[in-house]
């Protein structure tokens, strides 16, 4: 029985609904862009809020062949539940379990020397190579060796390929400003990335793939490309430029639906306070509906009095305070009763809004609406088996 049904029959107070069809073609829209390069999911934070298991399956059934995430546990993870693409984790620290990684074949990013020092340790325990992905920090000013230390990061390596401790696979970096058209950084970046490259061959490093790309450059910015392209907000159907296009124009399509059903209904005369501080008062005689999600669940309460929703049939606004558990919306004369179904984001199949409404609603991006949807809200899934069948 999938997910889907079980949901029908026990209807939650909220659900987050994912559509795995969605993310199959959008993870093939993607491959398309990317050219000769393959193409990496990233489903680091449990998939975009999405769920990093299900979603890891449906990126590969859609072209992707390799799996991206942030955290060696969620590498780990990944491999336990059966996927035995090439993975790649990069925000390591010293007290990782980098012997476990290594026996588990996933690839580790390494940008400071400590990294390669930790992956040539474990690799006697897990009787195997680490394989290291060198990252250069070509501009972004966060992870990677800066220009200045990447000839004795490039050494350090070289020695420890020659131990046969470790296999230097990959070199990588991030992009700055992919989400800006034409920003002249990009090409700056891809410059310093050669750059880098070329000093990595000259020390006798021979990496078998170069990649810089997310969602953006993927969709954009070809001369980013190189051999494997890293998307990740682009794979669950959200625009990486939302200033210049909606995800429809990228061909992409959003997979989360989030949606709650009303708990209380009841009729205010008008000058009545809603929530927290009466921020909100009622102009006239109205209806005011209950929705248990809050700030807990992952609505902002930066939305108040203006996260959009559809609530029998129209497009509305959160009356009041967020509060943690709950907020109010003003149904005005329409007609509503505990149980009815309103739906704060998806697609816009029926006429409600996008993360990306809410994201301008709350001045953030849309990247963080969908993944601050806590584990109160229970994720269901659509156009697929149900993960746990596998």
């Amino acid at each position: 029985m999938s997910r889907a049904h079980r949901v029908h029959e026990e209807p939650a107070l909220a659900e987050a609904r994912i559509d795995l069809a969605a993310i199959r073609a959008n993870t093939a829209r993607l491959r398309d862009a990317a050219g000769s390069a393959e193409v990496m999911a990233v489903v680091k934070a449990d998939g975009y809020g999405h769920g990093m298991v299900p979603c890891a399956r449906a990126a590969l059934a859609g072209g992707a062949t390799w799996i991206g995430v942030a955290r060696m546990h969620e590498a780990l993870a990944l491999r336990a539940a059966g996927i035995g693409s090439r993975i790649l984790a990069w925000l390591l620290g010293p007290g990782d379990d980098w012997a476990a990684a290594v026996a588990a074949g996933i690839e580790l990013s390494a940008g400071d020397l400590w990294a390669v020092e930790a992956a040539t340790r474990a690799a006697p325990a897990a009787g195997r190579p680490g394989l290291l992905h060198l990252k250069i920090d070509t501009g972004l000013g966060r992870g990677g060796a800066s220009p200045a230390h990447w000839p004795a990061l490039l050494e350090t390596a070289a020695r420890a390929e020659a131990s046969g401790h470790v296999r230097v696979v990959g070199i990588w970096s991030h992009l700055a400003h992919a989400d800006s058209p034409g920003h002249p950084e990009s090409d700056r970046q891809v410059e310093h990335f050669r750059d880098a490259v070329a000093l990595a061959r000259k020390a006798g490093l021979r990496p078998e793939v170069l990649h810089l790309a997310n969602s953006a450059a993927t969709l954009d910015l070809p001369q980013t490309h190189f051999d494997l392209v890293r998307p990740g907000i682009a794979l669950f159907g959200l625009s990486p430029v939302p200033e210049a296009a909606e995800p429809a124009a990228l061909g992409l399509r959003p997979a989360m639906t989030l949606t709650a059903r009303l708990v209380s209904v009841k009729r205010v005369p008008a000058g009545h306070g809603v929530s927290y501080g009466h921020h909100y008062r009622t102009p006239r005689e109205t209806t005011l509906a209950l929705i248990p999600l809050g700030y807990a669940d992952g609505v902002p309460r930066h939305a108040s009095g203006v996260g959009p929703l559809l609530a029998v049939g129209r497009q509305r606004t959160v009356a009041g305070t967020v509060c943690m558990d709950q907020f109010v919306v003003d149904l005005g004369d329409d007609t509503a009763a505990a149980g009815d179904e309103i739906v704060l984001f998806g697609p816009g199949d029926r006429g409600e809004p996008g993360a990306e409404d809410w994201a301008r609603a709350a001045g953030t991006l849309s990247y963080e609406i969908v993944t601050r949807i806590g584990a109160r809200v229970p994720r269901t899934y659509t156009g697929g088996s149900d993960p746990e069948e596998h």
